[in-house]
């Protein structure tokens, strides 16, 4: 499956329902998601025994339990993560685990949740072995391997290689099967995930690397998983990853590993952005539209405390204007779309290391909605309350209906922990 992206620059409906009526009923900014794009992309990768939802991506319940029933289980990073799974109906165990713990660290409170419901652990430290065997003896265990190497969209994104946190180190994977022994843990599988958006051809290396830690870890390996990092389209005419290649690549490694363990081994994949990145939508609406020098700039309602990539990584996102009278043959202008935050940074259309830059949008005026498209994955999820600001709504659409999957914050919600002292 290759689906290269085409999104307007002019925009009247999401999945069938017009944003102005979205608008209307939800307020601005809201993340809308469409119900359709999130199944299909679940479709795309059936070929994999198991697709394990990186949940970190877009964490919302109701994303979580549509992909519940899509047949997806589900990965998770922190305590609260596990219990965002438990309430979603993912069951606490299970062969394969329904919901697995994977971090480089526990800290009190996951180790304690993990073990009281055990639920499986992917471990990506040593230390993390040493802390789970000591509370949770002779269970099964998984380990993350950084494999030596990295690579992603951005550095920031690279989750391999000597300059990243994550995964326990290739040459101390025999250090680590032998800690894992001392507490009579089994470790059943391996794990690698090298960064997000990291093409096929370093995507094929991880493979070989899986192979390699697989071999030495020994006929104990039941189950490898690839990982995440699918690249997604976000440009015109970018493309998804040919899924069926990467696959290929994956189970001939799996074969191989079957016919030298003389046992069946199941592929897992992880993906997180790939399965919900372009069914996400934020929507807001043009606040104010002013000519500074030669720079024409629309400031709409929602700033990077609602979406955080571009100030992050100087992430591309598509946009679009929603043309109140419907005509989308207008004339286009170079702009910048920047927020209402007390930030010089609160821009969404800048690249990475920080420089502004101009994009190509239609002639519009205040109170017209603007929609920044492929906002699914790394969205909500990274959105805070600097300058006071509530967290946005978050919309469903399924079926041809709109349904609020979360009500924006209150100002109420948003002091709810704060207290001044007597």
């Amino acid at each position: 499956m290759t689906d290269s992206l085409t999104f307007p620059t002019s925009l009247v409906d999401i999945a069938g329902i017009a944003v102005a009526d979205l608008a209307r009923e939800f307020g601005t900014p809201t993340f809308v998601y469409d119900a359709a794009m999130i199944r299909r992309r679940l479709a795309d990768l059936a070929a994999f025994d198991h697709v394990r939802y990186a949940q970190k991506a877009c964490s919302n319940l109701a994303v979580l339990d549509l992909l519940r029933r899509g047949g997806a289980l589900v990965d998770t990073v922190s305590a609260f993560e596990v219990r965002r799974a438990l309430a979603a109906g993912y069951p606490p165990d299970g062969t394969p685990p329904p919901i697995v713990y994977t971090a480089d660290i526990f800290d009190a409170e996951s180790l304690r949740l993990v073990v009281e419901r055990g639920i499986h652990a992917n471990c990506g430290s040593p230390d993390m072995i040493d802390q789970y065997g000591r509370l949770a003896p002779n269970r099964e265990i998984t380990l993350r391997i950084n494999p030596g190497f990295g690579h992603g969209h951005s550095r920031k994104t690279n989750t391999g290689g000597e300059h990243s946190k994550h995964g326990i180190w290739h040459a101390q994977l025999g250090d680590c099967l032998a800690r894992a022994s001392r507490y009579g843990l089994r470790v059943t599988g391996l794990h690698m995930h090298i960064g997000s958006g990291a093409d096929l051809a370093h995507l094929a290396l991880v493979s070989g690397a899986m192979e390699k830690a697989a071999l030495e870890a020994g006929p104990g390996i039941g189950s490898i998983s690839a990982g995440g990092g699918l690249p997604t389209p976000y440009r015109d005419g970018e493309t998804c990853v040919d899924v069926d290649a990467y696959f290929a690549l994956w189970d001939a490694a799996r074969k191989r590993l079957e016919d030298a363990l003389a046992h069946k081994v199941s592929l897992e994949v992880e993906p997180g952005r790939y399965l919900v990145a372009e069914s996400g939508y934020l929507v807001t609406e043009l606040r104010a539209i002013k000519q500074q020098g030669g720079n024409r700039f629309y400031l709409v309602d929602a700033g990077f405390n609602n979406l955080a990539r571009p100030i992050l990584y100087g992430a591309y996102h598509p946009m679009a204007i929603v043309p109140a009278d419907g005509d989308c043959s207008r004339p286009e202008d170079d702009v910048i779309v920047g927020g209402p935050l007390c930030e010089s940074g609160d821009i969404f259309t800048q690249e990475e290391g920080g420089s502004v830059a101009a994009r190509r949008l239609p002639r519009a005026a205040v109170g017209e909605l603007l929609v920044i498209g492929c906002a699914g994955a790394y969205g909500s999820v990274m959105g805070s309350n600097y300058n006071s600001k509530p967290m946005a709504a978050e919309v469903l659409v399924a079926d041809g209906r709109a349904r609020q999957i979360r009500r924006r914050q209150t100002f109420d919600e948003l002091v709810a922990g704060e207290s001044i002292p007597d």
